[in-house]
């Protein structure tokens, strides 16, 4: 989540979905809360019944619109454009808190000299790179303080490892996750203007980058009116200040983007500018899917972060322990500790075996060396260069984008292990999908041995689950699993244990990460279940002594120390399952903080330091939060201090100090590296050290505020497989973008095989505004047929005013349509799945797809079977002038068929 962590220093929420109810103001964007997120947002209700205006802002009128108080239908991609809007009314009608500002942000740090800004190159920024489509940050840092810290700030190693970041293999290799989830490195402090006058001041560059961005330009490339746009910023500016309090709320609606990471960042900016962050009723709420998907962040399932966001060492840069802790060693923040943390993972990964003979097993963990995400994995999986696969939870087939793609990803590995509730399609995509009937997949060619291993329900194991508000709860099994049900717990122990056993007695080298593991989990039950209770405890880490640490300020760097993820230390305090309290909201204040347990340190609202003032007094008595006590000599108040609890106010760093010590009393953001929240970011996000308004990949629409159409860094699939549709193409005239419905749980696996679902939501159809049904034909209830350079799809069309066409200054009118994207050809309920029809291009800071807005044509009746869908699809290509789709026998490209290993379609 670098939107969040290259601003604050670290990509959480930063406020609880029960603090919603505190604010006076609430901005749903990227979200239809109240369908997607229906428990959290009765805490939304319950604002609003106090008084709080609620603002949806969306394409398509919702559940969540019907309650708001404005419903804001802009153009599908266009919100940095809005928000940049918002930017520039609150600085150029001095809206902004500027106490708050000036003391918290980095407003008036001073930028080099040598940065030039989009606004004077036409939507890049200096640094750019046209061969390799990515940026040099050098021109983009502060000029530092003179004479920087004592030349600490520099230590042994880290200027050799800034050079090593230059290898161009090393550079487009996740540079934004380099410093894992945020807090990238600083070289010094930078020089300041406490007057915010100085021209190369951020709050100087801020208002130059943003002055574009008029009322009128927002109407004219968001297709709102004018008087909309005032509306919305009037109530968002006089709700917030000292005395007030507005909240925004996004979700996937902004991070499937290809500028997700700078929709956040938007976004984090103004709220900043607010002096909305670490307050009541403020801050930026990123709600996160089902109930872990914070957590498998947090203890990831990312090929480029280790637990707790440290970043993964690279193949190039990170020869050893030293080298890969040389960017944080003298650096100020709680990131300066990143050795502490990482010694501690390593000690709780092999423990004895990680000794400092040996850099504490370093070389023990595998090191990237290029982008293995997701979907490049796939085009690896096409040419033969991936030979097993896992899928957890995960249904490419359906879920992801160009579902084609992926299908031909599947059909050429050697093995596949699906652990899934249901008998899913990326299990039995071989002899069922719809490119069988095309004769695109021969299942008698496949050679890929799918092993089909059943999974426990969340209602059939225990362990924590990690929720949008990073919040850890515990939860006990209530029942137990069917037949051969095992919990994820129970597979990947006894996995790794029969491995062991295999290599027992091996003298390869190789060999000895596995080996040395701590593999000693205690088990019970028939099945030898591991305790989860103990793994938890691993995670939380514990000390010399043995016993478990209360916290990642008792980890060391020497080895007595062992942590499975830092930010989750102190989930096991005083030896107790923190995770597992229950204590009823009736006993306890509304931040209810011994309801389970949060990361960090049971913290509930991040940043809180900045509830008061610099002097540690509440900005206001209605927003008091958390305040200095000087006769108790520490920070208190209804949360814990996101803040060393016992430094003052006052407290001045001497010179030389280093990680926390050297962040002063009044700094709130303890992760970066001067304490402050970024609005302009020296590192951090690879697309842009400011926000810019893009068009999306395949937009209709010419951008209207620079001569670059699309993000220049946005990340291609190259493929037969993987065609795009071209911007500004007459022959995919419409914009497309894809939703959940409430009664359908994301690629259908828990839903569309229940009949009590299913008869909720029984097709596949899609939402056409009338003015589109009549411009094409469409009738209610009937089919129609969609194209793209992907494949064509078909679905019942349901005319509605909840999707309206988007009428812009210059005359052209854009139609939108909206595809829940839930179906496919298996279960109760079954239709063509939405995600067919999108194409694979990706945020550079993320990997995410874009796949919230695309372009497609639309036609009544169904589309063609068999063969005669690929002619009918490559027909489309060729009048767009888009290279031949046409691929292989199961996907391999035309060159590799050619070559004899398939029959050229």
């Amino acid at each position: 989540m670098p939107g969040l962590g290259a601003t604050f220093g670290r990509g959480g929420a930063t406020n609880f979905q029960e603090d919603l109810a505190n604010s006076d103001c609430i901005v749903i964007e990227g979200s239809n809360m109240a369908e997607c997120h229906p428990v959290g947002f009765q805490w939304v209700s319950e604002a609003k019944a106090r008084g709080a205006k609620v603002i949806h802002i969306d394409p398509r009128f919702t559940r969540t619109s019907a309650i708001a108080d404005l419903h804001v239908p802009l153009r599908i991609g266009t919100d940095i454009a809005f928000l940049g809007g918002l930017i520039r009314y609150v600085l150029d009608n001095d809206l902004y808190f500027k106490e708050y500002v000036v003391a918290y942000t980095n407003a008036a740090a001073l930028v080099s000299e040598q940065f030039v800004d989009s606004e004077d190159l036409d939507g890049l920024f200096s640094g750019f790179d046209p061969e390799s489509n990515t940026y040099d940050e050098a021109s983009w840092q502060y000029e530092p303080e003179e004479p920087p810290h004592s030349g600490s700030d520099d230590p042994a190693g880290a200027a050799a490892q800034d050079r090593k970041e230059q290898d161009p293999e090393i550079k487009k290799t996740d540079k934004a996750q380099a410093a894992g989830s945020g807090g990238p490195p600083i070289a010094a402090k930078p020089k300041r203007d406490e007057t915010l006058q100085h021209p190369r001041s951020v709050f100087q560059v801020l208002k130059r980058h943003f002055d574009r961005y008029t009322p009128e330009m927002v109407a004219e490339v968001c297709g709102i009116e004018p008087e909309v746009f005032l509306q919305v910023a009037r109530w968002v500016t006089e709700n917030s200040g000292r005395e007030r309090t507005t909240a925004w709320v996004y979700s996937v609606g902004w991070t499937q983007h290809s500028v997700g990471a700078q929709y956040i960042r938007t976004c984090s900016i103004l709220q900043t500018l607010l002096g909305n962050i670490g307050r009541p009723g403020g801050g930026i709420l990123a709600l996160r899917g089902h109930a872990s998907i914070q957590g498998s962040t947090d203890v990831p399932t990312l090929y480029n972060l280790l637990p707790g966001y440290l970043p993964m060492p690279h193949a190039l840069q990170h020869g050893d322990l030293d080298e890969y802790c040389a960017d944080a060693a003298g650096k100020a923040g709680f990131w300066g500790n990143k050795r502490a943390y990482m010694t501690s993972l390593l000690k709780a990964w092999w423990g004895d075996a990680a000794t400092p003979e040996n850099d504490f097993a370093f070389d023990y963990l595998p090191k990237i060396d290029g982008d293995h995400s997701s979907y490049r994995t796939i085009a690896d999986m096409i040419q033969g260069k991936v030979s097993g696969y896992f899928l957890v939870g995960e249904n490419p087939t359906v879920g992801h984008p160009n579902g084609r793609m992926n299908r031909f990803g599947l059909a050429n590995l050697d093995w596949l292990v699906v652990r899934d509730l249901q008998m899913i399609e990326s299990a039995t995509f071989w002899k069922e999908s719809p490119e069988i009937e095309t004769g695109e997949l021969a299942p008698e060619t496949i050679g890929t041995e799918v092993f089909f291993v059943p999974a426990a329900s969340h209602a059939e194991k225990e362990g924590t689950f990690t929720q949008t508000q990073r919040l850890l709860q515990w939860r006990h099994k209530a029942v137990e699993p069917p037949g051969d049900a095992k919990s994820d717990l129970w597979f990947y122990f006894h996995l790794g244990r029969l491995l062991r056993e295999r290599l027992a007695g091996s003298t390869d080298p190789r060999d000895r990460p596995l080996l040395d593991l701590t593999w000693d989990y205690p088990t019970h039950g028939h099945d030898q279940e591991p305790s989860a209770d103990a793994i938890l405890r691993e995670i939380n880490g514990t000390g010399p002594d043995g016993r478990a640490v209360s916290g990642y300020l008792e980890l060391k760097d020497d080895g007595s120390t062992s942590c499975g993820c830092w930010i989750y230390s102190g989930v096991y305090a005083d030896e107790v399952n923190q995770a597992a309290r229950r204590k009823p909201g009736r006993e306890q204040g509304s931040v209810a903080s011994e309801w389970g347990w949060a990361w960090p340190y049971n913290r509930r609202i991040l940043y809180n330091r900045a509830s008061a003032d610099p002097d540690g007094k509440p900005w206001s008595e209605r927003k008091k939060y958390v305040w200095w006590d000087e006769g108790a000599g520490r920070w208190t108040g209804a949360d814990n201090p996101d803040f060393e609890a016992t430094k003052r106010p006052d407290y001045v760093p001497p010179d030389g100090a280093k990680a926390q010590d050297a962040i002063g009393g009044a700094d709130p953001f303890v992760m970066q590296g001067d304490g402050k929240a970024w609005l302009f970011a020296p590192a951090g996000v690879v697309d842009g050290p400011l926000p810019t308004h893009y068009e999306p990949a395949e937009s209709v629409v010419e951008n209207a505020l620079y001569k670059q159409q699309a993000n220049p860094t946005l990340e291609h699939i190259e493929g037969p497989w993987n065609r795009e549709n071209p911007p500004l193409s007459d022959v995919f005239p419409f914009q497309v973008t894809t939703y959940r419905l409430t009664e359908h749980h994301t690629a259908g696996g828990m839903s569309r095989t229940l009949p009590y679902l299913s008869e909720l939501q029984p097709e596949f159809f899609v939402e056409v505004s009338p003015e589109l049904a009549e411009l094409r034909g469409l009738t209610n209830g009937e089919y129609a047929t969609l194209v793209s350079s992907r494949t064509a799809i078909e679905a019942k069309v349901l005319v509605t005013e909840r999707i309206r066409p988007i009428r812009l200054r210059d005359g052209q009118v854009v139609h939108q349509i909206g595809m829940p994207y839930h179906w496919s050809y298996s279960g109760i309920s079954t239709g063509d799945g939405a995600n067919d029809l999108l194409g694979i291009v990706l945020d550079p800071n993320t990997h995410i797809q874009e796949d919230k807005v695309s372009t497609a044509d639309i036609r009544p009746g169904r589309r063609p079977r068999g063969p005669e869908l690929i002619e009918f699809v490559e027909g489309y290509r060729q009048r767009a002038g888009v290279p031949s789709g046409r691929v292989g026998v199961n996907g391999r490209d035309p060159v590799a068929a050619e070559a004899g290993e398939g029959s050229k379609l």
